[in-house]
């Protein structure tokens, strides 16, 4: 049972509002009205009934009292008898006058034929018909004694009363399922007025929701009931994080232009360092071996801190929204010359592209030459030795599709979402590069692609490794023109059919 009540009240709690309101206001006016019409119906239909009855008591009364009846030796004999038909006629009535012993005397009665049953005072059901018996009297002048006579018998048919109850009770149920009916329109009108600001503040909510702009504001009615006050408080709200937006804001780009601040600074000294420590490693070869290795060790490092600054610039100024300047390029040859950058770092690893020529574009060379190469050093470091990384761009309709698949281990299912955050780092058994990466690679490739109006997406290869796909804008092609194209493998072997 209590299954079934929490199941309809789920159901009824999916009801709109409005509809809840007026099927509560029509179900307490269909109570209201039933109690009404059951007590109604008992009192009305009850005092039909006895008017009725009394109208049969009066009309046997009255009959009696007309009526005399003598007794001589051939039987009874009517001295005096009421108009019969009178009393009749106009009602359609069965009148008997009776003997002491209760049969009829056939010349004072209306229908022979009709039985009434036995003489009987009060009012019997015989039938259809309801009888109502009263005793006729006679009185001695003398000794004023009374002395019964006989019976007058006063029958009509109980139809009538019966269909003029039941006509009541078909009206009352006809006032009660229309009440119940006024009552839900009445209801749903009212609720669809008292709903219609609560909409009005869904509908503005809604849109703000839509644009996530909490500067915008609620309208607020001078009324101080509960909607009112409930359009002052979502107001409230949006102010309150209006306000925690624009901080928030503030500190995010007084950050970014602290990173970009302090990633162009470092440049400089990180730079004069780097070529100091080059010089010493040139002039190290009459140093002894500690000195050599000492100065090796600190060029690695301020190599890695220079590459960590260039992240952090790049991001910073890509967060700031800062454009870079561009020419005109070709994608294709930009990917041709990160290729053969990255190809002394593979190791064991077999590197395939397809390049078709050309793909020119609108953009920066520096920042397109990084995000394939950071690919393809991604592609390196998370594969192991003897696998396929293969490198292909493409034009597809307006736009360059640059890709770089492999048949190493793949993505993990939960990272795919991640795999372009921040510091997110991949580390697992089938990495063999040196040292750990920044977590920055993928998010600069995401980062110069969204600043050259493209887009990037990771998945799974048909090779059933892991798929890096960049899609950027091409320039519009000049009818008229060929193009030509041509494909480059890095290690002079003609492309497998299935890596």
């Amino acid at each position: 049972m209590s299954w079934i009540r929490s199941r309809r009240l789920s159901l009824f709690e999916r009801i709109p509002v409005r509809w809840r309101i007026a099927i509560t206001t029509a179900g307490l006016t269909l109570l209201i009205l039933v109690c009404f019409a059951l007590v109604l119906g008992q009192v009305v239909g009850t005092r039909i009934k006895g008017d009725f009855r009394e109208e049969l008591r009066g009309a046997a009364r009255s009959l009696a009292a007309e009526t005399s009846i003598t007794y001589s030796a051939s039987g009874p004999v009517i001295t005096r008898a009421p108009d019969v038909r009178a009393y009749a006629l106009p009602e359609d009535a069965e009148i008997k006058i009776l003997d002491l012993t209760g049969h009829p005397i056939t010349e004072a009665a209306t229908n022979p034929n009709v039985p009434l049953g036995p003489p009987a005072r009060g009012i019997r059901q015989v039938g259809d018909l309801s009888v109502a018996t009263e005793a006729v009297v006679s009185t001695e002048p003398l000794t004023q004694s009374r002395t019964l006579d006989g019976y007058v018998q006063y029958a009509r048919s109980s139809s009538g009363t019966n269909d003029t109850v039941a006509r009541l009770w078909f009206f009352l149920g006809a006032g009660v399922i229309g009440g119940t009916l006024l009552a839900l329109l009445a209801g749903l009108a009212v609720a669809d007025r008292a709903m219609r600001p609560v909409k009005a503040l869904t509908n503005q909510a809604r849109r703000i929701s839509r644009t996530r702009d909490p500067s915008e504001r609620i309208p607020v009615p001078e009324t101080e009931d509960e909607v009112g006050e409930l359009a002052r408080t979502m107001d409230g709200m949006l102010k309150a994080l209006d306000e925690a937006h624009s901080e928030r804001e503030q500190s995010l780009e007084r950050q970014r232009e602290f990173v970009a601040d302090a990633s162009h600074e470092l440049r400089t000294p990180l730079t004069s360092i780097q070529a100091n420590l080059e010089l010493l490693q040139a002039a190290g070869n009459s140093a002894d071996e500690d000195d050599r290795h000492a100065v090796d060790s600190a060029l690695s490092s301020t190599r890695r801190m220079s590459g960590l600054v260039s992240d952090l610039l790049l991001l910073a100024r890509a967060d700031a929204g800062r454009r870079v300047a561009t020419t005109d390029l070709d994608l294709a040859a930009i990917a041709s010359d990160a290729l053969e950058e990255v190809e002394p770092l593979a190791g064991e690893r077999r590197i395939r592209s397809e390049l078709e020529r050309p793909l020119p574009m609108k953009g920066n060379p520096d920042e397109l030459h990084r995000l394939v190469r950071n690919l393809l050093e991604n592609a390196v470091r998370h594969t192991p030795e003897k696998t396929t990384v293969e490198l292909t761009a493409r034009r597809d309709g307006d736009e360059a599709l640059l890709e770089v698949l492999d048949d190493g281990p793949g993505i993990p299912e939960a990272m795919e979402s991640q795999v372009f955050d921040r510091f997110v780092h991949g580390d697992g058994p089938s990495d063999t590069a040196s040292g750990g990466g920044s977590g920055l690679g993928l998010a600069i490739v995401r980062a110069v692609a969204e600043s050259h109006g493209g887009s990037v997406s990771a998945g799974r290869s048909t090779y059933g490794g892991a798929r890096f796909s960049v899609r950027l804008p091409l320039e519009p092609v000049v009818e008229g023109v060929e193009e030509g194209s041509s494909t480059a493998d890095s290690a002079s072997e003609s492309r497998p059919q299935s890596l």
